[in-house]
């Protein structure tokens, strides 16, 4: 084997002597050195005093022996190539500050496009096709060497291989006792749908895309309270909420490694029948009654009425259909005002429609009651109206009128629900309980980010359920990179800083002044433009590296562009947010 050649330095030696005059002199040398090792020692060889040479040679030097290339003064540079970087080196700074990359698994081939196709998914997400075109239009192409999209496909199914270990250091992380004292873990569940005809996981069922008749599979999401994601699991397109919550809930304390963990899922998520699987475990619970439950509650005395708010917005009561529970009631002025609002506005809407099916029946287009009778049913249906319209149905003739006890008694309970609770109160006030309630906008934030606004998880084109899986994983952990950017990149974006804390549990939280002028001024503080998170993601990518060239020469050599002010500012949040993460 060839020896290494021994490095060779620049080493400046500055001491201070005292000449025969008594003055104190600074001596300076600049010598050349070359390390070597010898019986296990690093030892220094001086091959040549450079102490007469000007300045100007040294530095020159020394550049030359650190492996800068040099370029002769007066000779022209090309830029051959820019390709688009800022954005990409804000995800990476983000994943390794975080300690990301290293979790999602040892350095490896697999390794490096995954974290690839995390940073396509923040700065450009697409299909895998696309994703490879986006790869050689970017700083990526050339860092990765060349990508097939079977080269893509074998490190999703090593990505999913790797997932019981990757949530399982989230889980750790974000939900110990250490972390997350609250113990809390938000729950909610979500569907996208999915071209092909070939997918197991692929079934007709509730659409909350409002996509109709295409299939779509389900996947629930597992966060900290403040919305950081950790965990999903993917169910069949057909899979009740219910059900897909006690799937992951019984896997949430093995993952946790906690038994009193505290979930918390909505009304249609933590049903009463889910309550009663809950008692069997350690798990605490908050969710909240149904409109029909809170009825009940009001109703003939009982201990729901609207006295309870005169000096208050919320408060405690108890009933004995709700043994071992406890029972906030909250009420909301402004939600009372919408809700009267879009009721009126449905119960026009309805009448409207209602005309329409008239005039047919009228002008003898519409002659069997059967016929009209379903037709009405669909129209009252579509909003849950059939319960405030009283109707008379024959084959020549639609009539309806308001039923007015029904609008006044829904009207009795505007602006008013319920939460529910395992958790008793020393461990959990009722102002905190509310809270940790609505803090399950968080999670729908995450799908929000999932879906539109960030990260693009539909429509789904794989055809197999591995992959299936692991594209909703990747998506997640994307989702995951996404919230710490966002939270880096607060003061710089648009994003209200001085929400207050703790957040009044009941009313709306207004904007604060500052993000007020934010918004209006489009500025800073320092007067530099205020932008979104997405824009600035942009902002950030035209910052390029550049493929440099010599006129006269074939060699080449890289240069990436210097920040602006604001791409500098970004880099040193991202840097300070993953330090202080970490602590």
């Amino acid at each position: 084997m060839t020896k290494a050649a021994p490095a060779m330095h620049v080493a400046v030696n500055t001491s201070r002597r005292t000449n025969k005059s008594g003055v104190e002199v600074e001596y300076r040398s600049v010598l050349l050195r070359r390390s070597f090792r010898e019986d296990g020692k690093v030892k220094h060889e001086t091959l040549a005093n450079l102490s007469a040479l000007p300045a100007p040679a040294i530095d020159t030097l020394k550049a030359s022996l650190a492996g800068k290339t040099m370029v002769e003064a007066g000779v022209a540079l090309q830029i051959t190539r820019s390709l688009p970087h800022g954005h990409i080196e804000a995800v990476y700074a983000m994943a390794r500050g975080l300690g990301f990359e290293a979790m999602v698994g040892p350095a490896c081939r697999e390794r490096d496009l995954v974290m690839a196709l995390l940073a396509a998914r923040i700065c450009a997400p697409s299909s895998k096709l696309a994703t490879l075109s986006w790869f050689a239009d970017s700083t990526l192409g050339a860092d990765l060497g060349p990508v097939s999209t079977d080269d893509l496909y074998r490190a999703m199914d090593w990505l999913g291989t790797r997932q019981a270990q990757i949530e399982k250091a989230l889980v750790l992380t974000y939900l110990r006792p250490e972390a997350n004292p609250e113990k809390l873990a938000l729950f909610d569940l979500s569907s996208s749908w999915v071209t092909g005809t070939h997918n197991p996981l692929a079934a007709h069922g509730y659409s909350r895309d409002k996509k109709r008749g295409v299939e779509r599979i389900e996947y629930g999401m597992l966060a900290t309270r403040a919305g950081i994601p950790v965990a999903v699991r993917v169910l069949p397109g057909n899979t009740a909420d219910p059900t897909a919550f006690i799937a992951i809930a019984k896997e949430i304390q093995a993952l946790a490694g906690v038994e009193d963990m505290v979930m918390v899922g909505d009304r249609g998520m933590i049903t009463s029948a889910r309550i009663q699987d809950l008692k069997n475990t350690a798990l605490g619970w908050v969710s909240a009654l149904r409109n029909t439950a809170i009825q009940a509650l009001a109703e003939d005395q009982g201990p729901l009425q609207m006295s309870l708010f005169d000096q208050q917005n919320l408060a405690e009561i108890s009933h004995p259909d709700y043994p071992g529970e406890r029972l906030i009631a909250c009420y909301n002025p402004a939600l009372a005002s919408l809700r009267k609002r879009k009721r009126e506005e449905l119960l026009d809407v309805t009448e409207e429609r209602l005309k329409t099916i008239q005039k047919a029946v009228t002008a003898g287009r519409l002659k069997d009651a059967g016929k009209t009778g379903l037709r009405v049913g669909k129209t009252l249906g579509k909003n849950n109206m059939a319960k405030h319209f009283t109707l008379t149905i024959t084959d020549t003739t639609l009539a309806w009128e308001r039923n007015p006890e029904t609008i006044a008694r829904e009207a009795d309970l505007d602006g008013i629900y319920v939460i529910r609770t395992s958790v008793n109160e020393d461990t959990m006030g009722a102002a905190e309980t509310v809270r940790v309630y609505k803090s399950l906008a968080n999670v729908e934030k995450i799908f929000k980010t999932l879906k539109s606004r960030d990260l693009h998880i539909r429509p789904i084109y794989h055809h197999t359920e591995e992959r299936t899986r692991a594209h909703v994983f990747l998506c997640m952990l994307a989702g995951h990179l996404t919230w710490h950017l966002r939270q880096a990149l607060t003061p710089l974006t648009f994003t209200d800083e001085d929400r207050p804390v703790p957040e009044e549990p009941v009313a709306s939280v207004h904007r604060s002044t500052a993000a007020a002028r934010k918004a209006s001024t489009r500025t800073l503080d320092d007067g530099t433009p205020a932008r979104s998170y997405q824009a600035l993601l942009r902002h950030l990518g035209t910052r390029t590296r550049n493929t440099m060239k010599m006129t006269g020469t074939t060699g080449t050599f890289e240069l990436l562009a210097a920040p602006t002010e604001t791409q500098h500012q970004a880099l040193n949040l991202i840097h300070d947010h993953a330090t202080n993460h970490r602590k």
